[in-house]
């Protein structure tokens, strides 16, 4: 945990660090793994009883770019990534783009794809860090790595680095290569390239308003604005899964965006509102716009199929049982 100390001139920014209690970052490492684990089993288990539809796909997509959001959140915190505020906002951003990008290429060719390192290995290497976080703590993130003169802290974000890359040149290598649609389109007959403008929308204002804030606002409230901008980027990238399986268009004009155009318009005009106050009127205005969104969306779907949000008929998984 980290706690800006204002007055000090930006080139010389300072911090003051309370450590987390071990039980935090224990607790983080512990509930990544179920997490992972009921992951991927729940499609065995949907069959198993046979209730496999696109409510399931749409649960099942809809919490993995939610909890994207808090996995790279606590990651950044567990190995002290605030004094970097860069690698910060990179990592964040990276991790929600690199999901997006994935339902992208599906949106693309029409098949969700995996690779030899993918989503799982990526979630273990991140429980690892958070249970190294608890036996080494601050002075473990904040030692030097030798010969390559940088702090251990770093490591993670080059990893990142990595990662973002090659993740991204199999993605766009799908993408570029055109779709299943009419002369090489999305499988809703759109350009390939549509769905771009929602994702670099959302990390263009993110980028702008972070580097234009005259009071620092994301060095200061670095949660507050990440969740902010996840919840925004959850919603759109459920709207690109949804956009796949009805094989529909993506419309950019979104109420996802007045949270971020709020913070933005606040800068344009001098911040004559607290941009903290504005900050937390975006984040409220996201989360609940994200609620809504797909409350609405799972109950269309579900009295569609004709089948229940949370439950499964009796009689479907008990005949599947005999």
């Amino acid at each position: 945990m980290w706690r800006f100390s204002p007055g000090v001139p930006s080139g010389l920014r300072a911090y003051e660090y309370s450590r987390a209690p071990l039980w935090a970052y224990i607790a983080c490492a512990c509930g990544l793994f179920i997490y992972q684990s009921l992951d991927a089993i729940d499609g065995k288990q949907a069959r198993r009883t046979n209730s496999s539809s696109p409510l399931g796909e749409l649960f099942d997509h809809g919490c993995d770019s939610l909890s994207t959001v808090f996995v790279v959140l606590g990651t950044c915190i567990a190995v002290q990534l605030g004094t970097n505020p860069d690698w910060m906002f990179f990592c964040c951003f990276a991790g929600t783009f690199m999901f997006y990008c994935a339902h992208w290429q599906t949106y693309v060719s029409g098949t969700l794809r995996f690779g030899i390192i993918d989503v799982t290995e990526v979630q273990i290497f991140i429980i690892i860090m958070h249970l190294l976080a608890v036996i080494g703590g601050p002075p473990f993130w904040q030692s030097m790595i030798p010969v390559l003169n940088i702090q251990m802290k770093i490591f993670p974000a080059l990893c990142t680095v990595a990662g973002t890359i090659f993740s991204c040149t199999n993605y766009f290598r799908v993408i570029f290569t055109g779709g299943v649609g009419k002369n090489g389109s999305t499988i809703a007959g759109t350009s390939v390239l549509s769905p771009f403008l929602h994702i670099g929308s959302v990390i263009t204002l993110a980028a702008m308003i972070y580097k234009k804030s005259a009071v620092q606002l994301f060095e200061k409230h670095p949660c507050l604005y990440i969740l902010t901008f996840g919840f925004v980027s959850a919603k759109i990238t459920n709207k690109l899964v949804v956009a796949h399986m009805t094989k529909s268009e993506m419309h950019l004009h979104d109420t996802a965006f007045i949270g971020p155009a709020l913070l933005f318009l606040d800068q344009y005009f001098n911040s004559f509102i607290d941009e903290y106050i504005v900050l937390w009127i975006a984040l409220v205005f996201s989360f609940f716009d994200l609620i809504r969104y797909c409350v609405s969306v799972c109950n269309q779907i579900a009295s569609h199929l004709h089948i229940h949000v949370f439950r499964i008929k009796v009689s479907t998984a008990h005949s599947n049982h005999h």
